[in-house]
């Protein structure tokens, strides 16, 4: 009761005030009343009470008719992996148990593309995706019944926490991602997703800041939020008031494991620029200009002279790169990046990670007391698997059954991928547009040790053991993956 009287009670006023100052008459078309008759005889009172109770209905219209525009592209992830039980004690001997969890996803594209958070999907031996509401399709008798899709992870990107689902059917709602709609401060947004298992829930709050940087270490830069989020939500969009996505739910902090009003969401240039990379490739590439840099201490400003004793300084140009070519230098601070303030590492890394290689970058710093513009050419830096690629011929690389460009684990593989497991197998450098490999779940950079019971050395044997496979028949590959061996298992078709 104490608090309800001091905290709940006058907020409760103070908006009831403000609502009526906003739906209040002018003054000539005020009430009259009739004092004599100590009775009110209103005249116009309509209007303000029309009003008041407008402007709410309004409201009420608007946020009912966003929710049915959005939900429908809304789903719950449901994985099934193995993992330590519980109870067990950390180490060797450990009970391995069969674990469920639960997440959230957003309908990227009417063909059954999928973006969740990659910690939700992590471990996965079957990814389950249930549409939040039927399909005018639906072959349901009744038509009311849930849909649920088996999924296929086309690919993840740890550093971002997103993963790309794909699921067998198209003609689905959809939210496209915008990323060049502007986040505001204070404006209203939705978060949907599955709360604790609760699907199709709806959570409303406000941005708290548009670009906050979670972790002084880490490069991504978040949406914050007060609207509730809680465990289930992470992978489920944040939608405005448009009914656009701004950002998708990732994290909170939190002392008691629920929602305290702090959430965070990955942007949508963020979650735009890795869906693009994931689905074309299934891994997303780093950009480089060729150039390295390190923050600015006050003993390191001190030594050098520097004028500023934060922020970020270049500590080295490769010869012949980009940022050479472009005339940075060692010494030189970095005050802008595509005109953005840079005053921290993570911050210049995040401007990298996000710029697209076909464009140029356009750089201000600081050098000695002048400040100086530069454009610099940004290229993909190689990733281990497109090293691969180049060693791979399409014509004699082929596993067609599969679907798959693969190539066999020799001495210059080993110098690649010097952390492999197992110094035999298959890589997979690439797929082919058979879907066989969309539908076995295999991205670039996997390794195959066996195909069923019979063991993978190369691919001689792999072509081997594909081809006597006919339509329904068990498919089980064993392939390590992120340094992890696990089990892939689809029927052939």
């Amino acid at each position: 009761m104490n608090f309800w009287n001091r905290y709940l009670l006058p907020g409760f006023a103070i908006i009831i005030c403000w609502l009526t100052l906003l739906a209040a008459p002018a003054a000539h078309g005020q009430a009259q009343f009739d004092k004599d008759a100590g009775s009110q005889t209103r005249q116009n009172s309509a209007a303000p009470s029309r009003g008041r109770a407008g402007l709410l209905q309004q409201f009420n219209e608007s946020m009912e008719a966003l929710t049915d525009k959005v939900a429908p592209a809304v789903v719950q992830v449901v994985v099934t992996g193995y993992g330590p039980a519980e109870d067990s004690e950390k180490g060797e001997a450990a009970d391995i148990v069969r674990q469920h969890s639960l997440g959230s996803g957003v309908i990227v594209d009417p063909d059954g593309y999928i973006i969740t958070n990659a910690h939700v999907v992590e471990g996965a031996q079957r990814i389950r995706v249930t549409l939040n509401r039927p399909l005018a399709s639906s072959t349901s008798a009744t038509g009311a019944g849930k849909l649920t899709f088996d999924a296929k992870l086309i690919g993840e990107h740890e550093d971002s926490d997103l993963a790309l689902l794909k699921i067998d059917a198209s003609g689905l709602p959809f939210l496209p991602v915008d990323p060049t709609r502007a986040v505001r401060q204070g404006e209203l947004v939705i978060a949907l997703g599955s709360p604790e298992g609760l699907e199709n829930s709806v959570t409303m709050g406000v941005v708290s800041a548009v670009a906050r940087q979670a972790d002084p270490d880490r490069a991504m830069v978040y949406i914050q939020t007060d609207a509730p989020i809680n465990r289930g939500n992470s992978g489920g969009p944040l939608v405005d008031t448009d009914g656009y996505l701004v950002g998708i739910n990732t994290f909170i902090f939190s002392s008691s494991g629920g929602s305290e009003g702090l959430g965070f969401a990955i942007p949508a240039k963020a979650v735009k620029f890795v869906y693009e990379r994931l689905r074309k490739q299934g891994h997303v590439d780093r950009s480089e200009i060729g150039a390295a840099a390190q923050a600015i201490n006050p003993t390191l400003a001190d030594g050098l002279g520097l004028p500023v004793n934060s922020g970020v300084i270049i500590s080295d140009v490769a010869p012949g790169g980009p940022a050479a070519s472009a005339g940075l230098k060692v010494k030189d601070i970095v005050l802008m990046v595509d005109g953005s303030p840079i005053d921290s590492l993570p911050m210049l890394a995040a401007s990298l990670y996000l710029h697209p290689t076909d464009q140029i970058m356009t750089m201000v710093i600081l050098r000695g007391q002048e400040k100086v513009t530069l454009h610099v050419p940004v290229v993909q830096a190689k990733h281990d698997v497109d090293r691969l690629v180049d060693l791979a011929d399409p014509e004699k690389n082929v596993v067609g059954k599969l679907g798959v460009l693969g190539i066999d684990v020799d001495s210059k593989v080993i110098e690649l991928l010097p952390d492999l497991r197992f110094k035999s197998g298959v890589v997979v450098v690439a797929r082919t547009a058979f879907r066989a490999s969309v539908i076995a779940g295999l991205m670039p950079g996997d390794v195959i040790h066996a195909l069923n019971t019979t063991a993978v050395n190369n691919l001689n044997d792999l072509r081997n053991a594909v081809r006597p496979l006919k339509f329904g028949d068990a498919v089980v590959l064993q392939v390590e993956r992120d340094g992890k061996l696990e089990y892939v298992d689809f029927e052939f078709e």
